[in-house]
């Protein structure tokens, strides 16, 4: 049997490389890091072949002192700790003392510095974990680190490094999260949108090619629009927020600038990237109904904490960190989105043809969302007659039986014959509602919308008191399988409040007792097959509020009225009517959105009228 034995240093150091350095990306970000804690003003990073051949990075900062160099490659060797208790209490970036280790251990790497107060500086070479001497270096104050060959001496490493186009692709990934750490937003009560200038300027150049180059005098806005483009930087929203000791500003996204993945979600927590399962869960919650299953928010938020409230020290690349009161910031971030979403009109803009000349689209504004009323959406409740609001379908305070054949068609009930409607409307393909508006033409789909409106029927129903229910004079059968059947079962008080009164008949069977009077015209069987079907999918069992927001969800678009349901032009002025009674109408409890604005400069501009 082998012997304990103490592993050798630089055995030691290739194996926090393996921790901490995962490809060139990581030295750029670790050697970033450490410009910005040395107070530098200005970071300059050349890059040649991704990172494998040459990584250069030059600051003027404090610089070290020439003694202190050959301590810079020493494992946990540092200048920003001295006792246990400021882990709880760290304002820099950097603090393990294993960067330039793990780096030397893997690369050929030469580290020249000069502090500003001294006439000379110093270099030192590393060379998979051999120091040199430390020699004299005639060079201007900050430092300088150029890391060569990266993996030379772990060839099994560097065969699993992608190509050079890829490893950059990471690299101004590394680049981008500290710009933008660095360009923090500063929101003030007469200004809501003024930025000041980070005071840090950041260059990227790959292969003597300028990459990016980031000025001080930039701002956050600026340089989202640099990083990512018009077309993000034009749909923010600023947000601002606090709460105890928590301050929470940044900006977020017009849910039209939806991603497939949560990449553009950036958090930093006291100017550090941080990827964060709960801030990211309040993130997507409240754009909750706004996006498409499997869609993604954007947003650049930044959460400044008091140090002793986040525990840092939890993960070898400082990407993870921990909260004291986690569900606290997590109500801070969805609060404050939800609603700042719901202060913005989200009605979503028809594109002009991609025919068009670039003449005829450069210089125009385009805002993101342009009111189609001149006051604000609001609750208010719309016209009434004696039977109560005016619905393009049967009233949920008097559920309509089915009626017996006749030869001649029933008018609906509760709908408004009297007075003409007040804009134009018209229906397309028994689908879409084509609505003239003082802003423009409105293209409406007529499911989508009221989807809407239902959903946030049921939903007011359920927070006034209990929802209306018809109950069934026979009760109905369901046949399930037997995993079907108990899934249901377990959630039975929950489907009970939404109105759904079901019972268990064994085996496989469940009997359907009631079902909400809101949803008279569907098939009570058909909504709780698609309740069943929605519970068999979820991996698993949703929260309480997770689950009334989905099952709500799928009862409102049973219930709505469907793509090929020809509409009579009172009901189309009932349905555009109750815009008004939704929070939201500009998208679907799934995300859809609801309507489409052409705006009547867009039309004039198609036919040569501007």
């Amino acid at each position: 049997m082998a012997r304990i034995q103490q592993l050798p240093a630089l055995v030691v150091n290739k194996i926090a490389a393996g921790e901490v350095i995962e490809r060139p990306a990581s030295v750029v970000k670790e050697l970033l890091e450490n410009a910005v804690d040395a107070g530098s003003r200005r970071i300059d990073v050349e890059i040649e072949q991704g990172g494998v051949d040459l990584i250069r990075v030059v600051d003027d900062g404090g610089g070290i002192s020439a003694e202190d160099l050959p301590l810079a490659f020493a494992s946990h060797a540092t200048s920003k700790l001295s006792t246990a208790e400021d882990l709880f209490h760290i304002e820099t970036l950097g603090f393990r003392g294993e960067a330039l280790a793990s780096i030397g251990g893997v690369a050929q790497v030469t580290l020249q510095s000069r502090p500003p107060e001294e006439t000379c500086g110093a270099q030192i070479t590393c060379n998979g974990g051999e120091l040199s001497e430390v020699r004299p270096w005639n060079g201007s104050p900050g430092t300088r680190i150029e890391v060569r060959h990266l993996f030379y001496n772990t060839p099994v490493r560097r065969k699993f490094l992608r190509t050079p186009a890829t490893e950059m692709g990471h690299i101004s990934e590394a680049f981008t999260r500290l710009a933008l750490a660095q360009a923090r937003s500063i929101f003030e009560a007469d200004v809501a949108r003024s930025l000041r200038a980070t005071g840090l300027h950041l260059t990227l150049r790959h292969n003597n090619k300028m990459i990016y180059d980031l000025p001080a005098s930039m701002g956050l806005l600026d340089r989202i629009a640099v990083l990512f483009g018009l077309d993000v930087s034009n749909q923010l929203y600023a947000v601002q927020a606090h709460q105890g000791p928590a301050t929470l500003t940044g900006y977020i996204a017009d849910p039209a600038c939806e991603r497939g993945t949560a990449r553009m979600q950036y958090l930093f927590i006291n100017g550090r990237w941080v990827r964060d399962r709960t801030l990211g869960h309040a993130i997507q919650e409240a754009y909750r109904g706004l996006l498409m299953t499997g869609r993604y928010a954007v947003a650049f938020l930044f959460l400044d904490l008091p140090p002793d409230q986040v525990d840092v020290n939890v993960h070898p690349t400082k990407a993870e960190v921990r909260f004291r009161d986690s569900q606290a910031l997590h109500h801070l971030v969805f609060s404050t989105i939800r609603q700042r979403l719901r202060s913005e009109n989200l009605t979503a803009r028809l594109q002009l043809p991609s025919t068009m000349r670039p003449s005829e689209t450069l210089g125009t504004p385009s805002p993101v969302a342009a009111p189609l009323d001149p006051a604000p959406w609001s609750l208010a409740s719309p016209p009434t007659s004696e039977h109560g609001p005016a619905l393009p379908f049967p009233s949920p305070q008097a559920p309509s039986l089915p009626a017996p054949v006749t030869m001649a068609p029933e008018p609906t009930p509760h709908l408004p014959t009297a007075t003409p409607p007040p804009t134009k409307i018209i229906q397309l393909y028994d689908a879409y509602l084509v609505v003239e508006t003082e802003e423009g033409m409105l293209v409406i789909d007529q499911h989508a919308l009221h989807e809407r409106i239902l959903f946030e029927q049921i939903k007011r129903r359920i927070q006034s008191g209990p929802l209306a229910t018809q109950p069934l004079l026979i009760p109905e059968p369901v046949e399930l399988t037997a995993e079907q059947a108990a899934r249901t079962l377990e959630h039975r008080d929950a489907l009970a409040e939404l109105g759904l009164g079901i019972e268990d008949f064994g085996g496989g069977t469940i009997l359907l007792t009631s079902y909400p009077a809101l949803l008279g015209r569907c098939s009570p069987q058909e909504i709780l097959r698609a309740v069943v079907d929605h519970l068999i999918s979820q991996e698993r069992p949703p929260s309480r509020e997770v689950l009334f927001n989905d099952l709500m969800s799928l009862m409102a678009c049973h219930a709505a009225v469907r793509a090929g349901d020809r509409l009579t032009p009172e009901q189309m002025a009932a349905l555009v009517e109750q815009r008004h009674l939704a929070d939201d109408t500009h998208h679907c409890p799934h995300g859809r959105p609801t309507a489409l604005l052409f705006s009547r400069h867009d039309l004039e501009r198609q036919f040569r009228r501007v």
